[in-house]
């Protein structure tokens, strides 16, 4: 009897031992989770789709961010957070412990990208902005008329489709039109959202300046007003470019040879826009400058001279250009 006694006796001995130990362990194990980890420098990684808990471990050990991988498919176990990581690209800056790395993959802070799309570009011009934008993935297979989009920088993630781009530029320009058509100036010359874009994508074209939209916007609304020609050098080239390459400059042919945009010889807006306008330009065309002008040409300072007279036009034009041929005497 004495002898299983001292058996038990041993036994709860030894279980004491491996359980100090343990708890030893884990309190070691715990220091080492929440301790600054070995990390020199900012490092980014991308874990891919459909990435295991092991391949994460491994990459985090491989890019030193934590010591050994084995360490956060430990820990990653122990909370559950091993069945909340997600993919993405991730940035992890210097001496970021091994719970601080799981916990930004498990919220998912990823590192924000931006795709920057200037105003008056045409749809050919922005796919290749989107094709050349690192880090977004598939074909754009949507059909993408000019004037469908919204000129905007956008962010994204690594990962995100294309197509998905796509689909929140025409929202936000569906939404944008939305507002500013409510709240449009009354008794304009065109009668649907649609219009307003058209003509907006004129404005968009025709100056550089902010400051000059809504006034070069007036210029075209009394035009439409009065039944006169919009005579937009830009819907010219426009239409010249879908019968084929254009270079330029515009010639006196030009102006004459009749395409559906070439508003020379068209008196009213073209068919549809001629180039994706922005925000300004939209609310530029729905609620335009007072104003009774409607002339204007290039003042050699980047901007446009205006007048509401034919006379006062041709003595700007006449400035205009006596200031190209000092140019070309230079």
């Amino acid at each position: 009897m004495k002898r299983v006694l001292r058996f038990f006796a041993a036994l709860v001995v030894v279980a004491l031992i491996v359980a100090a130990g343990a708890g030893v362990g884990y309190v070691w194990f715990q220091s080492q989770v929440t301790a600054p980890g070995p990390l020199a420098q900012p490092v980014t990684l991308i874990i891919a789709p459909r990435s295991g808990l092991s391949l994460i471990a491994r990459q985090l050990a491989d890019a030193h961010v934590v010591e050994e991988a084995w360490m956060p498919a430990v820990q990653a176990r122990w909370t559950g957070q091993d069945r909340l990581l997600k993919p993405g690209e991730y940035k992890f800056d210097a001496g970021i412990s091994l719970a601080g790395a799981l916990d930004k993959i498990v919220r998912h802070d990823v590192v924000p990208r931006f795709v920057t799309v200037p105003e008056g570009l045409v749809t050919a011009e922005i796919l290749e902005i989107l094709d050349q934008a690192d880090g977004l993935n598939g074909d754009i297979t949507s059909a993408i008329a000019e004037g469908d989009l919204l000129p905007e920088t956008y962010r994204y993630e690594w990962g995100d489709a294309r197509e998905g781009v796509v689909a929140r530029m025409r929202k936000d320009r569906d939404a944008a039109l939305r507002d500013l058509w409510d709240k449009r100036a009354a008794g304009l010359p065109f009668n649907s959202p649609e219009e307003a874009v058209a003509l907006a994508s004129i404005v968009e074209r025709e100056t550089g300046l902010a400051a000059e939209r809504p006034h070069v916007a007036a210029v075209f609304v009394n035009r439409l007003k009065r039944g006169m020609k919009l005579q937009s050098d830009p819907t010219v080239i426009f239409g010249l470019a879908q019968l084929g390459p254009f270079e330029g400059p515009l010639t006196t042919a030009d102006l004459e040879k009749p395409t559906p945009f070439n508003t020379y010889v068209i008196a009213a807006l073209p068919p549809s826009p001629i180039c994706h306008p922005g925000r300004a330009a939209l609310a530029a065309v729905l609620n335009p400058m007072d104003s009774s002008d409607l002339y204007f040409v290039a003042d050699g300072s980047g901007g446009h001279a205006f007048a509401p007279s034919l006379e006062e036009h041709n003595r700007n034009v006449a400035h205009w250009r006596e200031l190209q041929r000092q140019n070309r005497a230079r």
